[in-house]
């Protein structure tokens, strides 16, 4: 069985909208687009290592196009990121995405259902990276085997949450804590078994 790991940018107030750059999402009024920008340095150098570590890469529509706008374009041979997203299966979960066009892209409309076969498969983790409604959905169906949050020394106030009232309780364990000189921390959890995911 492979894991599936959940990698998030997150302010301190737990805001993941538009971490990237000003016109990533202005969705709701969104203004605080870029606000990982004085850590970015710090992503590059974290993210050659979570890149490479993954088997596959399950993305949300608007994250899979602006990955697919960008990487295909990336040919620098020693870029651990470009070189893993452009050699290695992606998944984007979409109702409406009729065709894509990155190479080694599957599309999936009944995510719950793929998810559980893909899990079943062997092989290296499948990274999901960004895709705060693909997040959810995989939270609220229980499929998130390790959360990998990155938690920046920020207060965005309003924004798109990870977490919501709809989020199942699932209890976790901190297998690792990391942080950086920039005020970035990393936090992985992992599933903690109970009596009754033991059941399951």
């Amino acid at each position: 069985m492979r894991k599936l790991v959940l990698t998030e940018y997150l302010s301190l107030d737990g805001v993941m909208q538009a971490p990237g750059h000003t016109d990533e999402d202005n969705e709701g009024g969104f203004a605080h687009g870029g606000w990982t920008g004085p850590q970015m340095r710090d992503h590059r150098r974290l993210n050659d290592q979570a890149f490479s570590r993954a088997g596959a890469f399950l993305l949300g529509r608007r994250t899979y196009e602006i990955f697919a706008r960008y990487w295909p374009t990336v040919t620098d041979e020693s870029d651990e990121i470009a070189l893993a997203l452009n050699d290695r299966p992606k998944y984007v979960a979409s109702q409406t995405l009729r065709e894509a066009t990155w190479e080694g892209t599957t599309i999936i409309r009944d995510v719950p259902r793929a998810i559980v076969d893909l899990k079943k498969e062997p092989g290296r983790p499948i990274l999901v990276v960004g895709s705060s409604r693909l997040a959810q959905t995989l939270i609220e169906h229980d499929l998130v085997d390790t959360y990998e949050l990155w938690l920046h020394p920020v207060l965005l106030g309003s924004g798109k949450r990870l977490f919501h009232q709809r989020s199942p309780r699932v209890d976790l364990e901190l297998m690792e804590s990391r942080s950086t000189p920039s005020g970035l921390v990393v936090l992985t959890y992992e599933r903690r078994e109970t009596a009754s995911t033991a059941a399951v």
